[in-house]
């Protein structure tokens, strides 16, 4: 009975620590199977980023190091990301703690085999508050899934596609001072696609996160506690092609 109450707890405490994570991706909703350091480039570990200065902002630890094969997709394809809290083959999984209320972020760039930082990004969709209600709310609500459009005027390529969860509940204060322990929480992951399709556009806003993010952006210093009449993610409006 000591044994059973003794991984009960370490179970428990494993669940409460981590936080969520995308396993797998569908493309028109046939589901690719599980793309854990496959075509997923999945991080050591599910930890929140809150260094705007951090490499791993971008696709988060151990993030950018290439993996072994891509996801085929075409221009127009309906993508979906999958989002798990530690294990998606648990019934009693959950894919976010509904106290991270925030917004969903997907961005894509040209394929680069190394760490996928610098001005190469481009925004592809983003969710924040809408009719009452987060974006993140939104994911739990189905069950981790995250839909999203390719544009159909695309060129076709290799691309990474990054997706990530921009959590709020401790946004009301500036990040940047460990000290303080506030500021927005990043839970971002990477994910390599081969697109085709007769689209000629390459994605060009050329945003950088570790330079373009800030701490004092509207998007990232925000009060979620407060009455508030509209939310707007950071970063440029979504490219169209």
């Amino acid at each position: 009975m000591l044994i059973s109450f003794a991984a009960a707890v370490v179970a428990l405490a494993h669940h409460a620590s981590a936080h969520a994570t995308v396993f797998h991706v569908s493309v028109n909703g046939k589901d690719q199977g599980d793309g854990v350091d496959k075509y997923i480039r999945s991080p050591g570990n599910n930890e929140p980023i809150t260094d705007l200065a951090d490499p791993a902002l971008v696709c988060n630890v151990k993030g950018g190091t290439e993996v072994g094969s891509s996801v085929k997709a075409a221009a127009g394809d309906k993508l979906t990301f999958h989002w798990w809290h530690y294990n998606p083959d648990d019934p009693n999984d959950f894919p976010l703690d509904d106290s991270h209320k925030g917004a969903v972020l997907t961005w894509i760039a040209n394929y680069t085999s190394s760490d996928p930082t610098g001005p190469i990004w481009s925004k592809l969709a983003e969710e924040g508050f809408e009719g009452g209600k987060w974006a993140t709310m939104k994911l739990i609500e189905k069950k981790g899934a995250v839909e999203f459009s390719l544009p159909k005027a695309l060129a076709k390529g290799k691309y990474l596609i990054r997706q990530e969860i921009i959590a709020l509940h401790k946004a009301d204060g500036p990040g940047g001072d460990p000290a303080t322990d506030r500021g927005a929480e990043f839970y971002p992951s990477c994910a390599q696609f081969e697109i085709s399709g007769d689209g000629g556009k390459v994605p060009d806003q050329d945003f950088d996160f570790n330079k373009d993010y800030k701490y004092d952006d509207k998007g990232l210093f925000f009060n979620l506690y407060i009455p508030f009449d509209k939310y707007t993610p950071p970063g440029p409006r979504p490219w169209k092609g």
